[in-house]
């Protein structure tokens, strides 16, 4: 695609110094985008500031949340702007039609308004998001300020934090969508009285989000876990669940058809992903009951991505794009052709860490979406994935990486309007744009004016205009007086099946199934596969009965259709349901991931009593190592307890791959019974090392969660290795704390431990509970800085003197240097590679740093090296631990429930403790990564390793 090259004016900033502005000038910003469309600046502070979400309302207007008060615990409110009243919803408004907003006015302000981070304008009621708290303001008298304030829906966990509560919107079905990030826990009873708890062992990111744990149980007895799609009718009943285990998708928006669509993130810079969200789907960011992180799961040769994902695992959905590096913010489906017909349809993903909006076209694939082609619809850079070139050889000293789009929408006139946060750092729940300085663009087509409509909603043909408005929430309101017309309103409704626009068709579907059920009823044999299946959706929330229906519809020639079919069994009778299952699974290819998920789901529970059915549908006559593809994969993903002997054998037969011997164990290894274990156990044993290899993990691995109650895990001694040498360093540590030992002796032991791995973890523990005697201290500082393990080096600093080590290191000092990348890949590869990827080189105990310079600019690169504990990677935390028995440990916390924590140390190693030996437990306020001192790196050295981080 050809890009045109815009470069906008020169724009003057308010910074705030004593609360009296001064004027500073920041150099022009260049934008790249499609040669057939422009883009402009809509609006700029100091109409608004830090704008974090933002919705079109049916004037056309722009309505935007801004989070001036953001972080305010890390953030020192007397240099950063403030809002002492609370944080404000603002409305914005092009009078004069000249495409750019020439007034703004305080809809609301309030202190429950701590960084909020979605809205959403439904007519007179303006829905807010910010933790703990869904809000609802309504605007009673038309005069564009909150009159009355409810708190809709409470108990969100996630106070002043990004992984919290995010923007809520108004589904083609009348119902609202909204979801939640991670920061939990989430407990929060609706209207009905019906309660949903979603909790993992994610904690961090604010002095709030102290508290969390996974395995809980909502009123439907389901274990929801960490970030959550959901539903709720405008009444405040009825919430559901619609997807769960997400990290932190900053928005769910609801299509048309009635898909729904997301991004998702992680600080790991691999780890970005955007996807459709089938319903019930999980997203596998922690373990299926939240009480351990990815890295906890991470088994034998897994690629970090999959790994990161449980793309491996039975119950989670397909990932999705792969975009890596970034930090998704907003999303939405332009449903309109203003843009022209190449941009109808487009998903329009925010990526703030990657200075992007991208862009798909999703198409049917299977029963699911495929995204198609990633692009970049506009950035302020030329990322490594893009086709674009450079326009400007200076363009690397402007500030092109402060274009942080937090969200982008569709006005009523078709353009598209993009939040832009602008601020020189994203993530670390850090902020370094003092001003609070924020900018809305606006793209339209090159040469092509765009008008917002005026909509009279008090007519009908009012009402058919806002339910075609390009605008999602605008919709809702046409939706609303039509439905309340009834019967009145079926002739111009039906009008709409015929309209040239694929999504207003749709949305008539969803509307008639409220007026009229059997001109819906006609439309499920549809040729168009997309507006059928909204048929069928339509008809499942009706509240008629679903199953002559699905019925009809169970042997489609659509995968897409049937699979829905499968998910509207899933709360059905399944004594009812089981024949038509039964049909359902005759038609399963045996690659399908999103159809085999949707099998499984609509399945749990009654495993055990289909398992015989699919034998003899897809195995009978059959030995389970000639097994076809289908009956493979429907035994991985529904693991009965009697399909062990089956996959034991698989798993054992050595003429099988290794990769379905494998799969066969990680079946295995999902079966929380004494056979399965028992099984494993077997095959741990076996005489091929890899296989044994294998089991030996799961065995590892089983024992600090499903698997402990169902093996004698005294007997395995699954770590001899760690177990022998942590014996010889409890000795030496007897020694050094007997005082009647001769004084040569105890110093002699002293300085094996400090100069030995696990003894150095000992001495640490030690120096921790101030144990250590004091005339051996000098002995141990002398060693324990030549301790060959880099954690044991840094982690030391914190409790021994160290020569030189009040060293200073200067970020502009750095800055002025001229990098040299070839000295600073050898830098990197000789210090860093030992814990950090880069690539397909180095090592995964630290985050993966794979795009990391597209990222992050050269001053917070230098920042992150020069001070590692200022913004910390969740699950990269460290942790200290002491055991009545003597055993120290440090490093990531990967697990906990209420009777063992699991640890992994710097070289990798696992550790199961047991909650009972647990004497000390604490959170290391420093990062396990060594300062540069440590790391023996110079200001010249760091400043290298910076270049060539920028320079790939």
């Amino acid at each position: 695609m050809k890009i045109m090259y815009c470069i906008l004016p020169a724009i003057l900033l308010s910074t705030y110094a004593c609360r009296q502005p001064t004027k500073e000038i920041v150099k022009s910003l260049d934008l790249y985008l499609p040669e057939d469309l422009e883009v402009t600046l809509w609006a700029e502070s100091p109409l608004f500031y830090n704008p974090t979400n933002m919705d079109v309302d049916i004037k056309g207007r722009i309505w935007i949340t801004e989070a001036v008060d953001y972080r305010n615990f890390r953030n020192d409110s007397t240099r950063h702007l403030h809002h002492a009243q609370g944080d404000r919803v603002m409305i914005l408004e092009d009078r004069d039609g000249d495409g750019r907003a020439d007034t703004s006015k305080v809809f609301v302000q309030d202190r429950d308004l701590i960084a909020p981070v979605g809205i959403a304008v439904i007519g007179n009621k303006v829905v807010v998001s910010c933790s703990p708290n869904l809000i609802v303001y309504t605007d009673e008298n038309g005069d564009d300020r909150a009159d009355k304030k409810e708190i809709f829906l409470k108990g969100f966990g996630g106070l002043d934090h990004d992984h919290a509560l995010h923007a809520l919107f108004a589904g083609p079905d009348g119902n609202w969508y909204f979801n939640t990030g991670n920061a939990g826990p989430h407990v929060v009873t609706d209207k009905s009285g019906w309660t949903l708890r979603s909790g993992s062992i994610y904690t961090g990111g604010s002095p709030y989000n102290t508290k969390n744990n996974g395995n809980m149980k909502s009123d439907d007895s389901c274990v929801y876990v960490g970030g959550l799609a959901l539903r709720i009718q405008p009444d405040g009943k009825g919430l559901k669940v619609l997807g769960h285990n997400f990290r932190n998708s900053y928005e769910v928006i609801p299509d048309s058809y009635g898909n729904l669509w997301q991004n998702d993130n992680d600080d790991e810079v691999i780890a970005c992903r955007t996807t459709w969200l089938m319903e019930g789907g999980n997203a596998g960011y922690f373990s299926s009951d939240g009480t351990r992180t990815w890295q906890g799961d991470h088994r034998l040769g897994q690629e970090a991505f999959t790994a990161h994902w449980h793309q491996d695992d039975p119950g989670v959905m397909p990932a999705g794009d792969r975009s890596g590096s970034g930090a998704p913010t907003g999303i939405v489906v332009n449903e309109s052709e203003a843009l022209g017909k190449d941009y109808l349809g487009m998903l329009l993903s925010a990526d703030a860490g990657r200075n992007v909006i991208f862009g798909y076209h999703p198409s049917l694939q299977q029963s699911g979406y495929n995204l198609g082609k990633r692009q970049d619809l506009i950035s302020s850079v030329l990322n490594a994935d893009s086709n674009y070139v450079w326009h400007d050889s200076a363009h690397n000293n402007k500030r092109e990486s402060w274009f942080r789009p937090s969200d982008v929408t569709i006005g009523t006139d078709g353009a598209i309007y993009i939040a832009d946060w602008f601020d020189p750092v994203v993530g670390a729940h850090l902020m370094n744009d003092s001003v609070g300085y924020g900018r809305i663009y606006r793209i339209t087509p090159k040469n092509k004016k765009l008008s917002a409509p005026a909509i009279d909603i008090n007519t009908t043909e009012g009402q058919i205009a806002a339910l075609k408005s390009p605008a999602i929430n605008v919709r809702n309101q046409g939706f609303e007086k039509l439905k309340a017309q009834g019967a009145a309103a079926v002739p111009h409704v039906q009008a709409l099946l015929k309209d040239k626009n694929p999504y207003i068709r749709a949305r008539a579907v969803w509307l008639l199934a409220q007026l009229n059920i059997k001109l819906v009823e006609g439309l499920l044999k549809d040729p168009d596969v997309q507006l059928s299946a909204t048929a069928y959706r339509a008809l499942r929330q009706s509240g008629t009965d679903l199953l002559p229906y699905a019925k009809a519809m169970a042997n489609d020639t659509s995968a897409f259709i049937r699979r829905e079919v499968i998910i509207s069994l899933r709360d059905s009778s399944y004594e009812k349901t089981k024949p038509l299952l039964l049909e359902l699974i005759k038609h399963y290819d045996g690659e399908d991931r999103w159809y085999l998920e949707a099998l499984g789901a609509s399945l749990k529970g009654h495993e055990s009593d289909i398992y015989p059915e699919i034998v003899k549908i897809y195995g009978e006559g059959k030995t389970p190592s000639a097994w076809n593809r289908k009956m493979v994969s429907l035994a991985w993903r529904l693991h009965p307890p009697e399909a062990i002997p089956a996959l034991a054998q698989r798993a054992g037969d050595t003429l099988l791959s290794i990769k379905e011997r494998q799969a066969a164990m990680t079946a295995l290894g999902f079966m929380n019974t004494k056979p399965a274990a028992e099984a494993m156990l077997a095959l741990s044993k076996g005489s091929m090392q890899e296989i044994a290899e294998t089991a030996t993990y799961w065995l590892a691995f089983r024992q600090s969660n499903d698997w402990v109650d169902l093996l004698d895990w005294k007997e395995l001694d699954l770590n001899p290795y760690y177990e022998r040498k942590l014996a010889k360093m409890k000795l030496k540590k007897q020694t050094i704390m007997d005082k009647r030992q001769p004084f040569d002796e105890r110093k002699f032991r002293a300085q094996q431990m400090a100069m030995d791995t696990v003894g150095g973890q000992l001495l640490i523990g030690m120096a921790e509970a101030k144990t250590i005697p004091e005339d051996l201290l000098p002995v141990i500082e002398e060693k324990i800085f030549l301790n060959t393990d880099p954690t044991i080096r840094m982690q030391a600093g914190k409790y021994f003197k160290q020569p030189g080590s009040d060293r200073s290191y200067s970020i502009p000092d750095m800055l002025q240097l001229k990098p040299d990348a070839a000295n600073g890949k050898t830098v990197f590869t000789t210090r860093c590679g030992s814990c950090h990827k880069l690539g397909d080189k180095g090592n995964s105990i630290g985050p993966d740093l794979t795009g990391i310079g597209k990222k992050f600019d050269k001053t917070e690169l230098l920042d992150a090296i020069v001070n590692p504990s200022a913004g910390i990677v969740f699950g990269y935390e460290s942790w200290l631990v002491n055991t009545s028995d003597g055993e120290t440990l440090f490093g990531f916390l990967l697990s906990e429930n209420k009777r063992s924590i699991v640890i992994k140390d710097v070289s990798g190693q696992k550790h199961v403790v047991d909650k009972k030996k647990i004497s000390a437990q604490k959170k290391q306020e420093k990062s396990l990564m060594p300062d540069p001192f440590s790391n023996n790196l110079t200001e010249k050295d760091i400043s290298d390793v910076v270049g060539f981080l920028k320079s790939i």
